[in-house]
């Protein structure tokens, strides 16, 4: 995927690679309660991209766990890929930034380029 210059300088926060097991808490199609594993693939301070085998819809909400240090949060889903090898790939974003929420150290803003 080719991302514009426009596209990253509206980004919230530094994009990091991350590949790390989470919890997912969420309703699958039939509402019932499903608490599922998904691997990371990117984060960021305001939420990230995850794989997992079960789909999640555009605007759902769902709890995100973090195993390593049982930190939860409250997200949503901002878009689904089927990657059609029985996988989805789920962009997701905090109801509200956690930098720590991740076992990373994110760049500060005075890191960017001056103006």
């Amino acid at each position: 995927m080719v991302e514009t210059q426009e596209a990253k300088n509206r980004r919230r926060s530094e994009r990091v690679m991350l590949n790390m097991a989470v919890h997912v808490l969420a309703e699958n199609e039939e509402r019932r309660q499903i608490r599922v594993q998904a691997k990371t693939l990117v984060v960021n301070a305001h939420g990230g991209l995850m794989e997992m085998k079960d789909h999640l819809h555009v605007g759902q909400s769902f709890l995100l766990t973090n195993p390593a240090t049982g930190l939860e949060m409250s997200c949503r889903v901002v878009r689904v890929d089927e990657t059609g090898m029985e996988h989805f790939h789920i962009a997701f974003e905090f109801d509200r930034p956690a930098p720590k929420f991740w076992p990373v150290t994110f760049p500060p803003a005075d890191w960017g380029v001056p103006s």
